[in-house]
């Protein structure tokens, strides 16, 4: 079915009342994003940060008439007359919608990640067929490519790995083809485990990952411990991630914008020699060895 859409922008202290007023007239889904060029670092616990300017997008069924919703919500919000954009938008499979812009990609020297059914156009060593669903992790984002191109000169063979905050499984997936010999993989959202679990079926994996429920205990000690999630997450579980590594096991970190790079490495200095190693469009790497105890 085809919708109406409307693009609003409002100053972000105005975002709640517009979002009321877009409700009250029947939206069916709403969206916000920055309409100038302001960055939100990640927030502390509790808070809910937005732009000072925003571009609110609300989807109507196209049985309303988006010209009499637009001047409704003008006078509501006492904006200036025709002031806010009408689209028409066709119906998609919008959860599919990331596919348009994925191609293979290559990180390092073997490695690539392809969608499903394409393959790269030069020579490839060892090939993910990848499709995330509603999961995070493509390649695309920074902090994966960071990690990915560690894995690609960082597994030599034979390595058991965990990976907590799976999202589509990429890394773990990305680790056993290129030759680690098992990995366990965790993560609260129950898509990315569903994500995980097809995507090992795709690659012939499904035999040698783990997959682990919400309350399941992680029973290390695994070679390379990796976490692709934010800042304060990882500093939180500093001690839960160091008792699964080995002695001598590596740690790879990433999410962490780079100012927020040196205080996560310091939660994890009482059991590794850690820093950065690498960094992409604002982001940092960081990597260490877990020592004896």
């Amino acid at each position: 079915m085809p919708f109406h859409q409307l693009v609003i922008e409002v100053p972000g202290t105005e975002a709640a009342s517009a979002e009321d007023a877009c409700n009250r007239l029947g939206a069916i889904a709403l969206s916000l994003a920055d309409a100038g060029d302001e960055p939100l670092l990640e927030p502390k616990p509790g808070e809910m940060p937005l732009w000072q300017s925003l571009r609110l997008r609300a989807i109507f069924s196209v049985s309303i008439d988006p010209k009499i919703a637009a001047a409704t919500l003008e006078a509501v919000l006492c904006l200036p007359p025709d002031s806010i954009g009408i689209e028409y938008v066709e119906d998609r499979a919008w959860e599919r919608e990331w596919i348009k812009d994925f191609r293979p990609m290559r990180f390092g020297k073997r490695l690539w990640v392809s969608p499903a059914g394409q393959r790269p156009e030069l020579p490839a060593e060892i090939i993910l067929d990848l499709d995330p669903g509603l999961a995070f992790g493509t390649g695309t984002h920074a902090t994966t490519a960071l990690c990915l191109e560690w894995l690609d000169g960082g597994v030599t063979g034979g390595e058991r790995v965990l990976d907590y905050g799976c999202g589509s499984g990429i890394l773990a997936l990305a680790a056993l083809k290129l030759g680690a010999a098992e990995a366990t993989v965790f993560d609260i959202d129950p898509q990315a485990l569903q994500a995980t679990r097809e995507n090992a079926l795709k690659n012939g994996l499904a035999a040698r990952i783990a997959i682990l429920a919400l309350d399941a205990a992680i029973e290390g000690p695994f070679d390379v411990v990796l976490a692709n999630i934010l800042a304060g997450p990882l500093t939180e579980l500093a001690p839960r991630l160091a008792q699964t590594a080995r002695t001598g096991g590596g740690l790879v970190l990433a999410g962490m914008l780079a100012p927020q790079a040196a205080e996560v490495a310091q939660a994890y200095r009482a059991w590794f020699d850690i820093g950065p190693v690498a960094e992409r469009e604002g982001w940092t790497l960081l990597a260490g060895r877990r020592r004896p105890e």
